[in-house]
């Protein structure tokens, strides 16, 4: 926990959030802390507040509040379709982990850019939320192409690997692992690009040598060494590369049970089957990437994504075309215009949108054991 030197430290003086979560219980919880640089978001003099936007589709509802599909209607980029996620802080710091993945999410969408990840435009927030303005990714999920496909031939499931690879070996150059990776997590742009998102569950500050024990992830795609608990580095990201090209490949994950408990002991200790379908080099690979020993695992090395990409799967792969971006998508979204949500789930985009009212006080009505005092309640320069 961060502690304070002075007063002064709390002035917001450089674009701080802070939150000092209070149990009556203890003296101080927790203190939610994000430090924002001005030269990656809301560049210029303009003040981002909720009513520089017009709420047009809901395109995903979670525990801690929506995703809005919005239309900036004043100031710079008016008329442009932006994602606009909106949190509730009284959800968010019930939870230490929950405000944890809060801060995590937002630091690497601040420090992180790259063709494959998703764009983050403006943050701000409100006495009782947070606000995350993000590009507006017309392809919808992989997920949803994945359900409409059923399984990807391989030169599809070879284009979408590679840039995941891409992807992720970005975010272990910079100390990050993933931990995450799954097709609901993966959103094709208007081109049908690859763009990685929710970071929630990353990682920070993990370079060689270090390894973490949190348990998190999806189940059916969480390496072995993150279900023991016996502590893992980015290896585990191969892994779930690994998985997620089964799940392309054959139209499930490799290790699936009847409930979470035979799910984990399949993950642990059954044998990787392999259907005959598969070419040698599918097999090569899923071999090497879904190696219950992380050290030995491709991917685990000095090299990184280098390792995985110079496998002979991806030997078509011209991977400076690639990140630029320049190697043809095997599907492009079918898109009207920009607004378009067809490639979202019709039970978010058929509901109204409705940016429910703002409770800046974070009352006890929230949680009758906390007390949370907004130290600072503006993100940008104009505060």
């Amino acid at each position: 926990m961060k502690s304070w030197t002075s007063a002064a430290d709390l002035s917001c003086k450089c674009h701080r959030v802070c939150f000092i979560v209070v149990c009556p219980r203890r003296k101080i919880l927790d203190l939610f802390h994000i430090e924002i640089s001005e030269d990656n978001v809301n560049q210029g003099t303009e003040n981002i507040r909720p009513e520089c936007f017009e709420l047009l589709r809901v395109l995903g509802k979670g525990g801690y509040g929506k995703v809005f599909q919005v239309r900036k209607v004043v100031g710079a980029a008016s008329g442009k379709i932006f994602a606009m996620k909106v949190l509730k802080k009284a959800m968010i710091v019930r939870n230490a982990k929950d405000t944890a993945h809060t801060k995590a999410e937002r630091n690497i969408l601040e420090e992180v850019k790259h063709p494959f990840i998703v764009d983050l435009i403006y943050a701000f927030q409100t006495g009782g939320k947070l606000y995350l303005i993000l590009e507006y990714l017309s392809g919808g999920e992989l997920f949803m192409q994945l359900e409409r496909e059923g399984i990807f031939m391989e030169d599809t499931a070879c284009f979408y690997l590679a840039e995941i690879s891409m992807a992720l070996g970005h975010l272990h150059q910079k100390g990050i692992i993933y931990r995450d990776l799954k097709p609901e997590n993966i959103m094709l742009n208007s081109q049908g690009h690859v763009k990685l998102t929710d970071f929630g569950l990353c990682k920070e500050s993990i370079h060689d040598g270090t390894v973490t024990h949190t348990f998190c992830g999806t189940i059916e795609y969480m390496a072995p060494e993150i279900l023991m608990r016996s502590g893992h580095n980015r290896a585990v990201d191969w892994w779930s590369l690994g998985a997620l090209m089964y799940d392309m490949l054959t139209g499930a994950p490799p290790f699936t049970g009847e409930n979470r408990k035979k799910t984990i002991d399949k993950i642990l200790k059954c044998k990787l089957s392999l259907p005959p379908y598969l070419t040698q080099e599918a097999r090569d690979l899923l071999k090497r990437l879904l190696k219950r020993n992380a050290s030995s695992r491709l991917g685990a090395g000095a090299g990184d994504a280098t390792e995985v990409q110079a496998h002979p799967f991806f030997r078509h792969i011209n991977w400076e075309d690639l990140l630029a971006r320049k190697v043809e998508p095997p599907f492009k979204p079918f898109l009207q215009s920009a607004e378009d949500v067809s490639q979202f789930d019709s039970k978010f985009t058929s509901q109204t949108p409705v940016d429910s009212p703002d409770d800046s006080t974070l009352s006890e009505s929230a949680n009758q054991a906390f007390l949370v005092t907004v130290v600072s309640v503006w993100f940008h320069a104009s505060s």
